[in-house]
């Protein structure tokens, strides 16, 4: 039984875990950098343990300091949450030398399922249809080039250790082939170390949809139903739904149980998340394997308020040796939710991550909402880490009273200290594709720059009022018009700071 958890990460998902923690009567332990020393979930923390500098490399992915503050705090569990050492397989064997419960997947299936190929493989033993494509032994530049021309084109060339677009290029013809599998190579060399490559087909339209697991040590694994993922740009999410709104429910069936076959064949523990490229619509649709998260995804939340579970305090309960809180039969969709990813970035300069202070951050309290962050007014924003500021999680009986609170949300969601992309995320959900539920995988490649450019950015009335909302003090009335408001939003409040 766990009875003191240190919490290696930081931001809401280590926010979430306190949380969870103190609901379960455990003691919860977090880390932080010299940048985190004043961050909420150092500050919520029964205790906390400060461990480097603020680069990740010398903190947050620095395993021997974290196995350090485990031991030296006294903690008999260490939680990875999400990104960093989350789905590091060597640092979940070092968890378990030390004598640490490392809650998440054992570092043998974390090893099989970060290796694409590898994965690729248990996948086909498990009959679960994979994306047509070769994995050459002959890992020359003249190799990939054979195996692209045996599939035909188009094609991807990705990275085995590869994941959110890194090491992957698309080659539409012959002349592009040389330069793709050469880029490839150097990025994931430089990103995982490992210069693997094998090729697949490239499937265009597609939809990408992935699929909730869980699973305990006495062999039981269920499927907690679909999330919808294909709202991304370069490959990295941007607003997530579940259910999906174009999944038929003879495919949903289909793929949740392949999902769960998938979990079965690798012995997989805890959360996790298979995900699928989906092709064609209807009926008809099929469905292949993409790849195979062996951790908690940022979007969970979706799940969580479509099923009414709670996937980090289940996380830590099975992590403990129980069994599965729930089985198949008990878990269901009920309504529909939607999450928004709010960014520290300014969409207008190619979604350029933003650094500054948060002078002001108010989060909207509505009913049906639901927001995750690990920031406040007065944090700050730095290079070091993911500029994800906050996730809203909008949930309603149905779609469109989903998408409305979501927009709802996000108009009453005044920040101000650096750029978001507040006004970008509003201009999806109002687009005729997003409401209709006709996206694609490429629907932001295609309209994502446009969306960047007449997504305008708070209009200095708005932050002033924002400003003074906020703060108590209203702006006399004929100050509200644009033309009468100096360029410094702080010099037009008189009455600021005091």
């Amino acid at each position: 039984m766990i009875r003191r958890l240190l919490i290696a990460n930081r931001g809401e998902i280590a926010i979430r875990i306190i949380n969870a923690c103190r609901e379960l009567g455990i003691e919860s332990v977090a880390v932080y950098s010299e940048a985190d020393a004043r961050a909420p979930h150092a500050l919520a923390a029964d205790s906390a343990v400060a461990i480097g500098g603020a680069q990740p490399s010398k903190s947050y992915l620095a395993a021997p300091k974290l196995i350090d503050a485990a031991r030296s705090a006294g903690a008999d569990a260490i939680h990875p949450g999400y990104g960093f050492l989350s789905e590091n397989a060597g640092f979940a064997a070092a968890c378990s030398d030390a004598g640490l419960i490392f809650v998440g997947p054992p570092a043998e299936v974390i090893a099989s399922m970060g290796s694409k190929i590898e994965a690729r493989r248990l996948m086909q033993k498990a009959g679960v249809p994979i994306v047509p494509g070769k994995t050459p032994a002959d890992q020359s530049d003249e190799g990939i080039q054979a195996a692209i021309r045996a599939i035909g084109f188009p094609v991807l060339v990705k990275a085995s250790a590869g994941g959110g677009g890194k090491g992957m290029r698309r080659v539409l013809e012959t002349s592009e082939m040389a330069e793709a599998i050469q880029a490839a190579r150097r990025e994931a060399t430089a990103s995982f170390s490992d210069g693997t490559l094998y090729v697949e087909r490239f499937i265009e339209p597609t939809r990408h949809v992935e699929v909730q697991l869980f699973g305990d040590a006495y062999g039981n694994v269920v499927h907690l139903f679909e999330r919808e993922c294909s709202v991304q740009r370069r490959h990295q999410k941007v607003i997530e739904e579940s259910p999906s709104p174009t999944l038929a429910p003879v495919v949903r069936e289909k793929m949740t149980s392949a999902a769960v076959k998938a979990a079965q064949i690798t012995g997989y523990r805890n959360a996790g998340t298979v995900e699928f490229l989906l092709e064609g619509k209807g009926d008809a649709a099929s469905f292949y394997f993409l790849e195979m998260n062996t951790r908690l995804q940022v979007e969970h939340p979706v799940t969580e308020a479509v099923t009414g579970v709670d996937l980090v305090r289940a996380q830590i309960m099975v992590a403990s040796g129980n069994r599965l809180p729930w089985a198949q039969s008990d878990l269901a969709q009920r309504g529909h939710a939607i999450e928004c990813r709010i960014y520290a970035e300014n969409p207008a300069q190619g979604f350029l991550p933003q650094t500054g202070r948060l002078l002001l951050y108010e989060e909207p309290r509505m009913p049906g909402v639901r927001i995750d962050s690990g920031v406040r007014e007065g944090s700050e924003v730095t290079m070091h880490y993911d500029p994800m500021l906050a996730k809203v999680i909008a949930t309603g009986e149905n779609r469109e009273v989903a998408r409305a609170r979501a927009m709802a949300a996000l108009r009453a969601f005044p920040i101000l200290g650096v750029h978001t992309n507040i006004e970008f995320l509003l201009q999806i959900l109002v687009h005729e594709r997003f409401v209709t539920g006709d996206m694609d995988t490429g629907f932001l490649d295609r309209e994502g720059n446009a969306l960047a450019v007449t997504s305008p950015g708070a209009s200095d009335a708005a932050l002033a009022v924002a400003a003074a909302h906020c703060n108590g003090f209203r702006c006399p009335e004929d100050t509200l018009h644009a033309s009468n408001l100096p360029s410094e939003p702080w010099l037009r409040l008189q009455g600021w700071g005091r």
